[in-house]
């Protein structure tokens, strides 16, 4: 019965994914005499966390009944007060906590100030399902920088588009709407401006009942982005464009005066290690790249990415003139290219849909 309702905890947690940034995603659940008393998932940062909530439901019956919670309750004054001591408050009489929590500032603390007022603690409950549930969350946390995922859609040998250009659609409709999913559980979306200029693309959610819009990144040495493009007059998202020091002023001005956040590098190429960073400070904690051949390999060759995900349409192309996902100079020895796991593979209409994480070398 533990196994069950942690694995309902963990289901909770799911339903908020891409909505909790910078925070990460927690289930709970409370049980009492074998009943469900109270249940409660984190959904925003700043609201409640997933034990209050929890225990908002029980109420006054949490008195003697037990938790489970998919992360360790927290037990500092962030932007809402430590759950441990709401648990203590309560009167619960037992806690599984699924994980412990990386961040320094709770990292153990929350466990320990339970035991200190005397429930009984049961760590590692289904732990690799909770990690794995934040691992966007865990790897934030220890760098600083976004959890990034390469996405692109290929014919069978990929390409992603013909030798003339042609590329829509390679993937099925299906796969497409996967894609924009995937959109809404980012907190940004990444291209490079070649792709702003060949397809003039929105870059927004569009799934049913709607979804999250990320927030828009370019990546635009020169600052050739048009100031008629979506990205800039659909006023659906914020736009972000990171250029360098050669870029035009009076450019600069333009875009800043149709509401685009103008980043200049202090640097004569754009550096994906520095952009990261920055996105890091602004609390952006998940990154999809669907950018082109050229993006692929900045962050193929800088290292800088932990997921890729593939929608694999069935079809051949051909061509030495094709565009490839991937182009570039690319990995010159085999023995330095990235080592992938292969987490999933699931048929999404007539493509296949693989996602892999990111090995040790």
């Amino acid at each position: 019965m533990d196994n069950k309702y942690m694995q309902m905890a963990i289901e909770l947690a799911k339903t908020a994914k891409g909505q909790t940034t910078p925070n990460p995603l927690v289930g709970a659940v409370i049980v009492k005499n074998n009943q469900l008393i109270g249940f409660g998932a984190h959904l925003k940062a700043g609201e409640p966390h997933a034990e209050r909530h929890a225990l908002a439901m029980a109420g006054k019956k949490a008195e003697g009944a037990t938790m489970y919670v998919t992360l360790e309750p927290c037990s500092h004054h962030g932007r809402t007060p430590p759950c441990a001591d709401a648990v203590i408050e309560a009167g619960l009489k037992k806690v599984f906590v699924a994980t412990t929590d990386p961040n320094p500032k709770v990292a153990g603390k929350g466990i320990e100030k339970l035991k200190m007022a005397g429930i009984e603690v049961v760590e590692g409950l289904m732990k690799a399902e909770a990690d794995d549930l934040n691992k966007v969350f865990y790897h934030f946390i220890q760098t600083k920088k976004p959890f990034v995922t390469l996405k692109s859609a290929t014919s069978l040998d990929g390409k992603i588009a013909t030798s003339t250009g042609e590329s829509q659609w390679i993937t099925s409709e299906e796969s497409r709407m996967d894609a924009h999913r995937l959109r809404h559980e980012h907190d940004a979306i990444l291209v490079g401006v070649n792709t702003v200029l060949e397809d003039d693309p929105s870059l927004t959610t569009r799934i049913e009942g709607g979804g999250k819009h990320p927030i828009r990144i370019i990546l635009d040495h020169h600052l050739k982005t048009p100031v008629d493009a979506k990205l800039l007059t659909d006023n659906i998202a914020p736009t972000w464009i990171f250029t360098t020091v050669k870029a035009d002023k009076q450019k600069v001005g333009q875009l800043s005066s149709l509401g685009a956040k103008i980043i200049t590098m202090e640097e004569e190429e754009i550096s994906i290690p520095s952009v990261l960073s920055y996105l890091g400070e602004m609390e952006i904690s998940s990154l999809l790249v669907e950018g082109g051949g050229s993006i692929n390999d900045s962050f193929l060759r800088s290292g800088e990415f932990q997921q890729v995900v593939v929608y694999l349409a069935p079809m051949l192309i051909g061509g030495r003139d094709a565009l490839s996902s991937f182009s570039g100079i690319g990995i010159t020895s085999l023995q330095d290219a990235p080592k992938l796991s292969v987490e999933n593979i699931e048929r999404i209409g007539k493509d296949i849909k693989l996602v892999l994480s990111r090995g040790v070398n």
